[in-house]
């Protein structure tokens, strides 16, 4: 998964796109575990746009999304926030909860 700039984000969410953003902190370690996660998810559906980003450098992000704690899964839908997903649980949990996007 691609890291995002502050500018790539906000580029995605102006046009109003379909996909999902993950927030993180490094040195969280169930963030490690949510990200390896998420690079299964990548291979397994990869035409979802998809997005992740350090939250310590986007104050302005966790506000905008009132994000309460990391690892966070912002999915959206045409620019509007779909779910917001802080316990990931699983692989299968997370492609059910994401295939979706693609219809």
């Amino acid at each position: 998964m691609k890291e995002w700039t502050k500018e790539d984000m906000n580029a995605f969410l102006e046009d109003k796109n379909t996909g999902y953003l993950y927030f993180y902190t490094p040195m969280c370690g169930t963030c490690q575990v949510a990200g390896k996660m998420l690079s299964v998810i990548e291979q397994l559906i990869p035409d979802i746009p998809s997005g992740k980003a350090d939250l310590n450098y986007l104050p302005g992000m966790a506000d905008r999304f009132e994000i309460e704690s990391v690892p966070c899964l912002i999915i959206l839908d045409k620019g509007d926030v779909k779910e917001k997903i802080y316990a990931f649980q699983s692989v299968p949990y997370l492609y059910e909860k994401l295939k979706g996007l693609l219809i």
